[in-house]
């Protein structure tokens, strides 16, 4: 109890440090200096993080009525669709994205080399990896239709049949996708993909390549379902959307509703589910004046800023996850459970996700919006874009939307945590007492984005 006490103080002081160190303003990253960063008030920063603890330790204490979680968690509403319907509406748009990555890399090669003005840059950044990404965890996951890549797998499997060539290790597991996840975002980060347009068409032909090879050869369920890294953050951001596909059509459910039945599945999944959190986090993390000060202080030592960005990388991940895996123990022993470690850090895993997706919102929608005229003018005139680029500057209030999205993540998260532990765990006193380390470890997450979140934009030095 007394350690428990301790911790609880340890992180409200790291809140009220962090929050206490004056006015901040909003960042985003991809196509840097795009859109005027925003204020945003030190008491609202204030406010909201008092917020985060206070509202987590309510739903944690106060909702303790199984059957009630149980019916807010199983409530869903039917959306038919006619399978007619719904196939011509899955074949348009699997050739839609053919036809936008045939688009994106034609126009990316031969168009306008300038970043702001190129069609592969502005919809790659702007329109996929945040627009259209928001919509899988606001609306829906529609990537297993829109997917360009499962498409051109799908055609070479029905030219060389139908069985995979080879039988996929299972001693890999999803760890291959844990890796590619990392390894794509340090690439974003430290190459200049989001300013060279041929550049970014080398990495879409490359990772295009290997990407249908490997569906062909291993199958495109095992291939999009365990090894592709993209698909399966659409696939996790997916189950925090309102609208869940079923055989009979889609049926609507409480945001965050189908997190709260997933199974536990792995050390490999759980891993995931941590890097999917992390990524956002670090490419946050690289555009903070913090972070340039740590860069040139290392590379004044000796050390190349390469080895300082991958090294980041692969720390980072490795401490958000050996952070998880502690809270997974102490809760074995603050539940005073026989349920093992293992499976209690599995089980609660689904739990990161909508951190995750609140931060990629409160990271990417200031962004998008920002870049929003600039994507419609290169998709409009994609050969001969205007001269002057366009882009929207976000009002002074837009700061309070971004830590809005940060704190609804974390309710969210806290939410799903609370009813997956209800659901494992009988009485009350069990359910409430194994959540302690979780919410403390979600409340570190979620204080480290809202810190970076208020931080004004810097450009990643030596890159």
């Amino acid at each position: 109890m007394r350690r428990s006490r301790a911790v609880a103080r340890g992180v409200i002081a790291v809140v009220v440090t962090l929050v206490l160190t004056g006015e901040a303003t909003a960042h985003a990253g991809g196509l840097s200096g795009t859109f005027k960063p925003v204020a945003v008030p030190s008491w609202l920063v204030v406010t909201t993080g008092g917020g985060v603890i206070g509202a987590s330790f309510l739903l944690t204490s106060l909702v303790t009525d199984h059957a009630f979680i149980r019916d807010v968690t199983d409530w869903r509403a039917e959306l038919p669709t006619r399978a007619t319907i719904r196939t011509i509406a899955v074949r348009g748009c699997r050739w839609l994205g053919v036809g936008l990555l045939a688009a994106i890399v034609a126009v990316g090669w031969i168009g306008p080399q300038v970043a702001a003005a190129n069609l592969a840059i502005v919809a790659v950044w702007a329109g996929w990896w945040a627009g259209y990404s928001m919509t899988t965890y606001l609306v829906g996951n529609t990537w297993p239709a829109v997917n360009p890549w499962r498409t051109l797998a799908a055609l070479g499997s029905r030219l060389r049949g139908s069985q995979p060539i080879q039988r996929y290790p299972d001693r890999l597991g999803a760890w291959p996708s844990v890796v590619g996840l990392v390894g794509l975002v340090w690439l974003e980060v430290v190459s200049p993909l989001a300013q060279q347009p041929r550049t970014l068409v080398g990495v879409i032909v490359a990772y295009s390549v290997v990407t249908v090879a490997g569906a062909v050869v291993y199958g495109s369920e095992t291939w999009f379902g365990v090894v592709d890294p993209i698909a399966r953050v659409f696939r996790w951001y997916g189950r925090v959307a309102p609208l869940q596909r079923t055989r009979k059509g889609f049926d609507f459910v409480l945001p965050g509703g189908a997190l709260s039945e997933e199974r536990p599945t792995g050390a490999d999944e759980t891993a995931f589910v941590v890097a999917l959190l992390w990524v956002t986090t670090y490419d946050g993390l690289v555009a903070t004046p913090a972070w340039a000060r740590a860069v040139r202080a290392l590379v004044g030592w000796g050390v190349p800023p390469s080895v300082v960005y991958l090294g980041a990388a692969i720390a980072g991940f490795g401490c958000f996850l050996y952070v998880y895996r502690v809270a997974a123990r102490w809760s074995r022993r603050t539940a005073d459970t026989y349920v093992t470690a293992r499976y209690l850090r599995d089980w609660f895993a689904p739990a990161l996700v909508p951190i995750a997706a609140g931060y990629h919102l409160a990271h990417f929608l200031g962004y998008f919006l920002s870049l929003s005229p600039a994507l419609i003018a290169v998709a409009t005139q994609p050969l001969a874009p205007p001269a002057a680029i366009q882009t929207l500057v976000l009002p002074a209030w837009f700061g309070t939307l971004q830590l809005v999205f940060v704190l609804a993540g974390h309710m969210l998260a806290v939410w799903v945590a609370h009813a997956r532990s209800f659901a494992l765990f009988p009485g009350r006193l069990a359910p409430i007492r194994s959540q302690y380390p979780f919410v403390l470890v979600m409340v570190f997450y979620t204080v480290l984005s809202m810190w970076i979140v208020g931080q004004p934009y810097t450009p990643p030095p030596y890159l």
